[in-house]
C-alpha cells in the first residue's frame, strides 16, 4: 500500500534504487511535523538515470505511435487502479483537501488518455513533377521533467505523457517538498513501461541544476517560478537544449459593470483562492467597475467567511494549508507589509487550526496600483480588489504586468466581454468562467510567464524536432 509508511525508492532503468545521498524529510503541512523520509539521489545516480533514459531512447523512438500510445494507456490504467492511494498521499504531503487531490489525480489520468487520442500528422509540403517534400516530426531525445510542489501529479503527467507519446524518454525530478507522489509515479511505471523510458529521481535543490546542465539531456520541461525558469534557460543555453517553461503569473479578473456580482462572487473567490492560491493561474488581481464595487466586495467577503480552512484529510475542509514553511512565512510577510502600508483589509480569515502552515483568505480593498501586492505574485491566499471607471484604463493596467499567463472577464453582455478579453495580453483568457483547461488546447504564457506550449497538438510538438524528407522524382 502506498502511504507515508511505504519505503519509497528511486526508479532508474525500471529498477527500485535506494538513494545514495542523505534522505529528504517530508513534512505534513497540516501539522508542520515530519511525515516520511524520501530517498535522495547523488550525482552518480543522476548520471545513471540519464544514461538509462538515453539507452532506452534508441529503441523507444523506433516504436510506432500506436505501440507507444498503448503503453501510455496501460500506465494510465495502473494509475487509475491506485488513484485513491495516490490522492491520499498527495493530501498528506501537499496539504490540499482530499476532494481536490482526488480531482487532481483523476484529471491527470484523463489528460493522459486524451493526449493519447491525439496524433501528430505528417504533411506533404511540396508534390510536383520534379520532387516531393514531406514534413514529419521526430522525437528530441532525453527530457528532464522538473515539477513543482503545487500540483505534483498533474504537472508530472503533463510532461511524462506528451514526452513518451512522441518517442522521447524522461528523467523526472519532483520537488523536494512533495517527492512522494512523484516517486509513486515511478514505482507504478515498473513493469508497464519499458526499463529506462521513465526514470524518477529525487533530491535537494542542488539536483535540479545538475540535471538541467547534464550533457545527456536534450530538452527541459520545467514548471515553477519565473526566477528559477530564467536560471533553467541560462543553463540550457550552454548547449542549446530545447526548453518548455511554464512560469509565474499575475492574472487579472475584470468585472464589467453589467456583471451579476452576487452570482459570480463564489466563482471569483475560488479563482483567487483555490489550492490556497498556490497556483500559477490563480487570479491575483480583481478589477471591478466602481458601480458594482461595493456590492461585489460585500458578496466576496460574505462567501469567504463561509469557507472551511483546515486539514485536507478531514471531511468538509475546503482550503488547506500553505505547502511549506518558507512559503507560509513569506505570505505572512506580505500580509504584514500590506497592513504596515495602511491598506484596507476587507477580510482576514482566522478560523483555522493553530498548528500547521495555515493562513485564511485575505482580501485587500483598493491598495495603490504600484503596491507590491498588485504588481507581483504572492503565491498565497491574499488578493487585492481594485476599482476602475474606464475600460481602456483597466485594460492598460492589466497589461502593464511583466507576466501574461491567464486572465478572465465577467459580464452579462458576452460580446462586450469577449471584446475586452481579446485586448488582454496573456496566453488564455476566460469569459464568464475560470480555469477550465483542456488537453485539446495549448497553455502558453506570454512575456515572463513562460516559453513554449503545453497541451494539445501544439504541446506534443514541443517534444519534437521538425524534419523534411525531400525526394527527387
Amino acid at each position: 500500500m502506498f502511504d507515508e509508511s511505504h519505503t519509497f525508492t528511486l526508479t532508474i532503468a525500471g529498477e527500485p534504487i535506494a538513494g545514495a545521498a542523505d534522505p529528504l524529510t517530508v513534512v505534513n503541512p497540516a501539522t508542520a511535523q515530519p511525515l516520511a523520509e524520501a530517498p535522495s539521489a547523488d550525482h552518480s545516480q543522476l548520471n545513471a538515470a540519464v544514461t538509462a533514459a538515453r539507452d532506452a531512447f534508441t529503441t523507444w523512438r523506433k516504436r510506432p505511435w500506436e505501440e507507444r500510445r498503448d503503453a501510455v494507456l496501460a500506465y494510465a490504467a495502473v494509475l487509475e487502479a491506485e488513484a485513491d492511494s495516490l490522492a491520499r498521499l498527495l493530501t498528506a504531503e501537499q496539504g490540499k483537501p482530499l476532494a481536490a487531490a482526488r480531482g487532481e489525480v483523476a484529471r491527470a489520468i484523463d489528460w493522459t488518455r486524451s493526449l493519447a487520442d491525439l496524433e501528430i500528422p505528417t504533411r506533404t509540403a511540396v508534390d510536383d513533377d520534379t520532387h516531393t517534400a514531406r514534413v514529419r516530426h521526430v522525437p528530441i531525445g532525453v527530457v528532464a521533467g522538473i515539477v513543482p510542489w503545487n500540483f505534483p501529479v498533474t504537472l508530472a503527467m503533463w510532461k511524462i505523457a506528451p514526452a513518451l507519446l512522441t518517442g522521447n524518454t524522461v528523467v523526472l525530478k519532483p520537488s523536494p517538498f512533495t517527492p512522494l507522489t512523484g516517486l509513486m509515479l515511478g514505482e507504478l511505471s515498473r513493469g508497464v513501461l519499458p526499463p529506462g523510458v521513465l526514470n524518477v529521481i529525487t533530491g535537494d535543490d542542488d539536483l535540479g541544476p545538475a540535471l538541467t546542465a547534464h550533457p545527456g539531456v536534450d530538452k527541459i520541461a520545467f514548471t515553477g517560478s519565473t526566477a528559477t525558469g530564467k536560471a533553467v534557460m541560462a543553463s540550457a543555453a550552454a548547449d542549446l537544449k530545447r526548453v518548455t517553461l511554464e512560469l509565474g503569473g499575475n492574472d487579472a479578473a475584470v468585472i464589467l459593470p453589467d456583471a451579476d456580482v452576487e452570482e459570480l462572487a463564489p466563482a471569483l473567490f475560488w479563482a483567487c483562492f483555490a489550492n490556497t492560491s498556490q497556483y500559477c493561474l490563480a487570479t491575483k488581481r480583481v478589477y471591478v467597475h466602481e458601480d458594482v464595487h461595493e456590492s461585489f466586495l460585500r458578496a466576496l467577503v460574505q462567501y469567504a467567511d463561509s469557507v472551511v480552512v483546515g486539514d485536507g484529510a478531514e471531511a468538509g475542509t475546503q482550503m488547506g494549508p500553505l505547502q511549506n514553511r518558507k512559503q507560509y512565512e513569506r505570505v505572512l510577510e506580505v500580509i504584514a507589509e500590506s497592513e504596515a502600508a495602511g491598506h484596507t483589509i476587507a477580510y482576514r480569515g482566522t478560523r483555522h487550526p493553530d498548528e500547521g502552515f495555515f493562513i485564511g483568505p485575505v482580501i485587500v480593498d483598493q491598495p495603490p496600483e504600484d503596491a507590491w501586492l498588485v504588481q507581483e505574485e504572492p503565491f498565497g491566499p491574499i488578493v487585492p480588489v481594485l476599482t476602475y471607471t474606464d475600460v481602456d484604463d483597466v485594460v492598460e493596467r492589466v497589461n502593464a504586468s511583466r507576466y501574461g499567463l491567464g486572465g478572465s472577464v465577467w459580464g452579462t453582455d458576452v460580446d462586450r466581454a469577449v471584446a475586452v478579453a481579446e485586448r488582454i495580453e496573456s496566453g488564455v483568457v476566460w469569459v464568464n468562467e475560470i480555469h477550465r483547461l483542456s488537453p485539446q488546447f495549448p497553455l502558453a504564457g506570454h512575456r515572463e510567464s513562460g516559453i513554449g506550449r503545453e497541451n494539445g497538438i501544439e504541446g506534443l510538438l514541443e517534444y519534437c524536432s521538425t524534419q523534411v524528407i525531400a525526394v527527387s522524382r
